[in-house]
């Protein structure tokens, strides 16, 4: 089953059970989806799809975080639990060995030396990761720390 069906199921499923937030929740996640596609002028396959939710995420981890800055822990717990509805619709994410492993063979590969080759392997490293739930700090993270070893 396609992402887009999934998503079209669970819609009706939050429906009949009257969950609001989870309705609310696939209903911005098909709007960003349907943006997109227009803005393209094409379908989006599953892995677009997870590109634009692994941003609703991001977007969704800031808000909570300038919420709990301002004392607003009502608001920042809603966000949270958008962020795991979210998450249930995207692959699982990679451990971060995993991760390491790939930032460690993309440098061998790459003959990366220096924090000068950051952006390169960067770039490498996120096309290798294309359609995969990743947090791009966490990605670099592990770079800068390779690379400066």
């Amino acid at each position: 089953m396609s992402l887009h069906d999934r998503l079209s199921e669970d819609l009706k499923l939050a429906m009949k059970s009257r969950d609001q937030l989870r309705m609310d929740v696939i209903r911005m996640i098909k709007a960003a989806v349907q943006y997109k596609e227009v803005e393209l002028k094409q379908d989006l396959d599953d892995a677009g799809m997870s590109r634009i939710m692994t941003t609703l995420i991001k977007q969704r981890k800031e808000a909570a975080e300038q919420f709990e800055k301002g004392n607003r822990q009502d608001l920042a717990s809603k966000e949270r639990q958008e962020i795991s509805i979210i998450e249930g619709y995207l692959p699982a994410a990679l451990s971060a060995d995993e991760l390491a492993r790939i930032v460690e063979v993309v440098i061998k590969e790459s003959g990366a030396a220096s924090l000068k080759d950051m952006g390169n392997v960067m770039k490498a490293v996120m096309a290798r990761l294309a359609g995969q739930s990743v947090d791009g700090k966490i990605v670099s993270d592990l770079v800068k720390t390779a690379l400066q070893r």
